[in-house]
């Protein structure tokens, strides 16, 4: 009788490991765009058109920031902005978990969020967290790995506690407090809740800047050691994937982020291409070697200092796509040949190839020739109605910072596997996901 209740316990524990191990490696939960009804930042007042120029200059700001941490890697000033990006996440934090809506930041490491007392912060929609009130939470000390991750972010308080300042462009944008460890749960769209313990972030006790007003705080998913895919390394392998939908659809559907088992990109159509680490190592780098516009091969013909062979960011959170000066009009010239039309202005100075009559536009397919992966672009990624009658190319030229932004990652299934230094892009229906 013994053995038989001794067999059915250890059955009954492997059942419970391996259904709780499949949960852990594979879930995906919603991205809510900036400007979705689901986002805090929606107006409905506002027009797509308006919505779209804002997104544009939301873009020019992260490059300018990109760039300035790219020049100035150890400067504990230079970090991009969040609260001008493009997507949302909701997680919790803490035992029992309080809900969190953050900036899913590709650009950022830190996770962080404002929490009781808090000198001089900015309002949230959302309760402050209090610490006291988690069973699990818990400051880090000094000697801890995650406070050495921190670098020239991080200092030792008379307490030996880990004291962390993020400072984001301008001095009088900052966040500052304890580095903290807490349970973090995600929702999954295909079940319960995942909790992962022990994940570290920043308890916010002070913050400055009125940009961050009406989220909670920031989800980083860059490939420094402190974001939130290389804290679940071991339990999601370095691999998440997203899916974004068009900014025109209509659907209801949400665009998705994928971790583990669930963020592995692989099948028919798959392209992949070395992710490249440069400096810092929070930022995703590729090697664009080229553009096609139909038959008609563009070099990549930027400035090629970087010794790492990388020359373009890809980032989920600037929309629009920069180029190297050069590179763009070759591929403007290319592109307005093989566009039967007369080109005409944007009256708001954005967009340098506008054209009207939509309806009856011939684009060309643009393939982006990374190291490895052609990727083809249609003129859903190409292109942008920016007013009622007026259609626009979403690239522009930029002399300081190439990126590659998310209006061409659209209707891609886009892969980053970080143990492997990987990127894939699959073609996909992204309402349908």
């Amino acid at each position: 009788m013994k053995c038989l209740i001794f067999t059915l316990v250890v059955i009954f524990l492997t059942h419970f490991y391996e259904h709780l191990d499949a949960e852990i490696e594979g879930f995906t939960t919603d991205l809510i765009s900036h400007d979705s009804p689901r986002s805090p930042f929606y107006n409905p007042s506002e027009t797509k058109y308006q919505r779209l120029q804002k997104a544009f200059h939301r873009s020019i700001l992260r490059g300018n920031h990109f760039s300035a941490m790219t020049a100035s890697p150890n400067d504990i000033q230079s970090d991009v902005i969040p609260g001008r990006l493009e997507y949302l996440m909701n997680i919790s934090l803490g035992t029992p978990p309080v809900p969190m809506l953050g900036i899913a930041d590709t650009g950022s490491d830190l996770i962080w969020r404002q929490c009781r007392p808090c000198d001089n912060c900015y309002e949230q929609d959302e309760p402050l967290f209090d610490p006291e009130t988690s069973e699990t939470y818990k400051i880090l000390s000094c000697d801890n790995e995650f406070c050495g991750d921190l670098g020239q972010k991080g200092y030792c308080g008379n307490d030996k506690a880990c004291i962390y300042y993020y400072g984001y462009g301008t001095g009088d944008r900052f966040t500052m407090g304890y580095l903290s460890s807490d349970t973090l749960t995600i929702g999954s769209t295909e079940g319960d809740p995942v909790s992962f313990p022990g994940v570290a972030f920043g308890c916010a006790h002070r913050t400055g800047g009125t940009y961050l007003e009406k989220h909670v705080g920031l989800i980083g998913l860059g490939g420094g050691a402190l974001s939130l895919v290389k804290q679940l390394d071991s339990q999601v392998g370095g691999q998440f994937s997203y899916c974004l939908i068009p900014l025109s659809s209509d659907s209801t559907a949400s665009s998705k982020i994928n971790f583990g088992r669930n963020g592995v990109v692989s099948g028919s159509g798959t392209v992949s291409t070395p992710l490249i680490r440069g400096t810092p190592d929070t930022i995703y780098y590729l090697k664009l070697e080229g553009m096609s516009v139909g038959s008609t091969r563009v070099e990549f013909n930027g400035f090629s200092a970087r010794e790492e062979g990388n020359n373009i960011v890809i980032d989920s959170g600037t929309t629009i796509t920069f180029l190297p000066p050069d590179m763009y009009s070759e591929v403007e010239s290319a592109l307005a040949t093989a566009i039967s039309g007369q080109p005409t202005s944007d009256p708001n100075g954005n967009f340098r190839l506008c054209y009207s009559g939509g309806s009856n536009l011939q684009v060309p397919t643009i393939t982006v020739h990374f190291t490895g992966a052609d990727v083809q672009l249609s003129p859903l990624n190409t292109f942008i109605q920016a007013q009622e009658d007026l259609f626009c190319f979403t690239m522009i030229p930029s002399s300081d910072f190439f990126i590659f932004g998310n209006l061409a990652q659209v209707n891609f299934l886009v892969g980053y596997d970080l143990n492997n230094n990987m990127v894939s892009f699959k073609p996909t229906d992204c309402t349908k996901q």
